[in-house]
């Protein structure tokens, strides 16, 4: 018997998260694929090893979109990609982020924007 729960309302639905494929975004992918979800996802990094994992472990593979989620039109044209293979995204979860902490009198301007950029 199984104790994760079921949410069938999630069963192929198209999701799109933002720094998919590590930490808390992998987490995340990897429990939407447990529930049948079509996950596509976003970030710098290679994840063609991540995803060849989820797909041995739920059976379902996600797709990768590298990106950085600072070049708007970058960002826009891989949630037009992930709506293509997966149908309209139905659940968006923005989860990249840049946690680094900084002493303010020491952040300038460029910087402040770069994580400005990141996080909203």
């Amino acid at each position: 018997m199984s104790t994760t729960p079921v949410f069938p309302d999630l069963s192929q639905a198209s999701v799109f998260i933002t720094g998919g494929g590590s930490g808390i975004g992998a987490a995340l992918t990897q429990a939407f694929l447990r529930q049948g979800a079509k996950v596509a996802f976003v970030q710098r990094s290679d994840a063609s090893g991540f995803c060849d994992e989820m797909e041995r472990e739920t059976g379902n593979r996600p797709l990768y979109l590298p990106c950085d989620i600072t070049h708007v039109s970058t960002l826009q044209a891989a949630i037009a990609r992930a709506a293509e293979a997966h149908g309209p995204v139905r659940i968006l979860v923005n989860n990249a982020a840049n946690d680094q902490r900084h002493d303010t009198l020491e952040m300038d301007e460029a910087g402040w924007q770069r994580l400005i950029d990141i996080n909203l």
